[in-house]
């Protein structure tokens, strides 16, 4: 297998801006303005004051049209005349108004939530039902937070992250493994956000629940193929979620006991449609019932997290909101051994409208997350942790009709913090040790565009230009002939290259750096009013990455950045897909991939990354590839309704030997990565039986992940020791299950007080999923044996919702 590899271009942040700064101006001027008006404003929701992303803006009888953007606001042009505007979103009443547009006008819109909707799941790719088809959009799904709570969830826990693996594409490792994979690519490899701050971890209690309280959320995006040019950083997606505004109507109140956890969200006004609060908690329980047993009585498993945010309306144009969110996972094991991690986020945001065509965000975003290990038996702490802060500034110019601009710039500065060993007591036999700190920054410039070319041909392009620079105030070891790692030809393995010396760089200097542009582009060629078919290729440039050798991430792994020995990784990514609507309930959707990788890491065998300060020594940079085709079915409307997802794909990797020598990792053969799923097939349905009960199931089938297994053996001085095959050429056993649920609300409806119990089984045939194979010799028959280890078999639970 071959890859291409092209080389990161370097180009001066003032010289790329000041050729976008032409660009625009050269379209503008082109394109000229004519007699036209604007209309322009902000649409929310009625109870809540909540702003409506993707809402529907159009004048009826007309072509002219469009959507909200992330924050609730739309501009259109028309000409002079007498019009009737049209403000949809679904689940809402539409709102109908005659209008005399003789100059510019402005028009704040709040919607009403429809009488008749049955609380109906919609899974979304963009909100609105005919755009859909014409908006060169691929792989893009949105889910409300309405849709996510009636989909059955293991104990009853209400999970983002679970929800969106049953969407095609993605996948994870199995039960009890953290985060998510997106066509083939790594966890690394997704840019999870929060209210625009980053998130390294998205798991609680390693991976059984995520981090997302859904009653702080109100929607999210996943962007698996066209990622707008706006986001760059990672290699294989963006999900971008956003918490609640909070309630600037009213005071509201929502919370849940489950099985293992509860969860309290408390929201309302400030001032009263000009500013609101939310404050959301939640906590696990699950380790009192460890006080019961007589033996684990003195090991302890918690989580809880909480979420803030408000937000001030200064003026009419101008709107602050300030967010955080703060969690904790902590480990027990009697008194020899505790550990925690978490993530802790801060976001201040302004909101700025300068005229009916410019609407601007400027946001400051910190992230930290961090993992701290206490070992009383060896009287030593460990502590290792990134934190970043990030400066951005976003516009949107609504140029007219045919063309939206959306340009800005964004930095930031990230700490790497990989190990610091510390002895607990004056008779330790530890010696303190600080693992090397890493600086770096990361700088972004982009621009672009959404333009409607004619009825039938839509195009979405944009460039992004990247710079990474890896800051000194640190030695950077040199190794014998520039071999961090080299081939031993006699033992036919890779060994850490020998250290000739080291260069000391301060804290002003550049140890390295680089850039690259990263163009986008997505079109749509609507056929007829119900089809369509779009086609997109992007470029994404990825410059930090997370160290593990293990198949399921752990709160122990490391993020380090792209330097000397480390290239940063760079995808190229091809889409063509096809669209349909049969009615106003039925869709479909077809895509198809393909996507290389380059300067993708893996590691050496009998790799150490634990405490290693020349994590250079372990790993060799191959190229990957995964391509596959995805299949999306669903009804959105009616008493039914759901979903069926399904993906054929591989991933796969080729890791040859470079300066290392020697054939490669895996005698320089291609191999299957660990992310690779050939068959993913999901279904989701929800009934809504009455106006007390709602019915839901998934259906779950998944190959069986890559892994390696022992192919024979050896006794070398008495030791039986293991062969093993060829690098993940080997599976686990198929991966199924069946979930269903039933929600039963009591009471009639209309009042303050609404509650709800949500009755769930899990892996209803009590079906044992393999999430490692070991392989070990009996004592007392001296045979070879394969024992499964399977995480969770069937499991009940019963969840009391309520909301006031």
């Amino acid at each position: 297998m071959k890859f291409w590899n092209p080389p990161f271009q370097k180009m001066s942040t003032r010289s790329f801006l000041s050729r976008m700064l032409t660009l625009v101006l050269l379209v503008t001027a082109q394109l000229g303005f004519g007699q036209e008006y604007r209309i322009s404003g902000n649409i929310r929701e009625g109870a809540t004051g909540e702003s409506l992303f993707g809402a529907s803006v159009y004048l009826e009888g007309t072509s002219i049209g469009t959507t909200t953007n992330d924050y609730g606001f739309y501009s259109i042009s028309v000409e002079e005349g007498n019009y009737r505007l049209v403000i949809s979103y679904l689940g809402f009443e539409d709102v109908r108004e005659e209008i005399e547009v003789n100059d510019n006008l402005n028009l704040d819109y709040e919607l009403q939530e429809a009488s008749n909707q049955l609380n109906e799941v919609i899974l979304e790719s963009e909100n609105i039902e005919d755009i859909n088809i014409a908006k060169p959009e691929m792989g893009v799904n949105q889910l409300k937070v309405a849709t996510i709570k009636q989909i059955p969830a293991v104990l009853g826990e209400v999970d983002v992250i679970k929800s969106i693996q049953l969407l095609p594409g993605v996948t994870n490792n199995g039960e009890g493994s953290s985060g998510f994979n997106v066509r083939g690519g790594s966890v690394d490899q997704n840019l999870v956000l929060l209210d625009e701050a980053i998130i390294y971890n998205t798991s609680h209690l390693l991976g059984f629940f995520s981090i997302f309280n859904a009653d702080a959320i109100k929607d999210i995006k996943l962007y698996k193929g066209n990622i707008p040019a706006k986001y760059g950083g990672r290699a294989s997606s963006v999900l971008d979620v956003r918490q609640k505004d909070g309630n600037n109507k009213r005071f509201a109140m929502t919370g849940g006991i489950g099985t293992v956890s509860s969860r309290l969200a408390l929201e309302g006004p400030l001032v009263k449609d000009k500013s609101s609060y939310l404050l959301a908690g939640r906590g696990s329980y699950a380790h009192l019932f460890l006080k019961l047993d007589e033996e684990l009585r003195d090991n302890s498993a918690y989580f809880y997290d909480l979420n803030l945010k408000t937000n001030f309306a200064i003026s009419e144009k101008d709107q602050l909101f300030l967010s955080a969110y703060f969690g904790r996972d902590v480990f027990t094991l009697a008194e020899n051994f505790s550990s925690s991690y978490g993530n802790a986020l801060g976001n201040l945001r302004w909101n700025h409208i300068f005229n009916d065509r410019i609407f601007s965000n400027l946001s400051l975003n910190y992230s930290k997350y961090d993992y701290q290990l206490e070992i009383n038996a060896f009287e030593f702490d460990w502590i290792s942790e990134i934190d970043n802060y990030n400066l951005k500034y976003d516009l949107s110019y609504f140029l007219n009709n045919q063309i939206t601009l959306d340009f800005g710039i964004n930095g930031i500065n990230y700490v790497f913090n990989p190990g610091e060993i510390s002895p607990t007591t004056p008779t330790s036999g530890i010696n303190f040790l600080q693992l090397d700190q890493k600086r770096a920054v990361e700088g972004g410039i982009y621009i672009g565009a959404d333009h409607k070319i004619s009825e039938k041909l839509s195009l979405q392009y944009g460039l992004r230009y990247t710079h990474f620079a890896r800051l000194g105030g640190q030695p950077i070891t040199e190794y014998l002939n520039d071999q961090p790692v080299v081939y031993n030809e006699l033992l036919e393995i890779y060994q850490r290259g020998t250290p000739v010396g080291q260069t000391e760089y301060t804290r002003s200097e550049v140890i390295d750096d680089f850039g690259t542009l990263e163009p986008r582009l997505a079109l749509s060629y609507r056929l007829n009013d119900f089809t369509s078919i779009k086609a997109g290729y992007s470029r994404v440039a990825q410059y930090i990455h997370l160290l593990s050798n293990t198949t399921s991430v752990t709160p122990l792994d490391v993020w380090t950045p792209s330097g000397p020995y480390v290239e940063p990784q760079l995808s190229d990514q091809f889409a063509v897909g096809f669209f349909k609507k049969f009615n106003n309930e039925y869709s479909l959707e077809v895509e198809g991939y393909y996507k290389n990788i380059y300067n993708r890491i893996d590691y050496i065998d009998g790799s150490d990354l634990i405490g290693n300060n020349t994590i250079e020594t372990e790993i060799l940079t191959g190229d990957a590839r995964a391509y596959g085709i995805e299949f999306l079915a669903r009804k959105s409307a009616g008493r039914f309704t759901g979903w069926l997802a399904y993906t054929l794909s591989r991933s796969e990797q080729q890791t040859p030997g470079g300066t290392a020598g020697g054939p490669g990792i895996n005698e320089g053969k291609t191999y299957l990565t660990p992310f690779d799923r050939t068959h993913d097939l999901s279904f989701t349905g929800v009934f809504r039986l009455n106006k007390k009960w709602n019915l839901s199931t998934n259906v779950i089938y998944q190959t069986g992940r890559p892994v390696t297994y022992p192919n024979g053996q050896y006794v070398y001085e008495g030791l039986s020791i293991a062969s093993y095959s060829e690098r993940n050429s080997d599976r686990l056993p198929a991966y199924h299950r069946i979930d269903i649920s039933a929600i039963y609300t009591p009471g009639k409806p209309g009042r303050r007080w609404r509650g709800e119990w949500v009755f769930g089984i899990y892996n209803i045939y009590n079906r044992r999923n393999a999430a490692a194979i070991s392989f070990s010799q009996n004592r007392e028959t001296g045979l070879n044996e394969a024992t499964r280890i399977a995480i969770f078999g069937i499991v009940p639970s019963v969840t009391y919702n309520f909301k006031f």
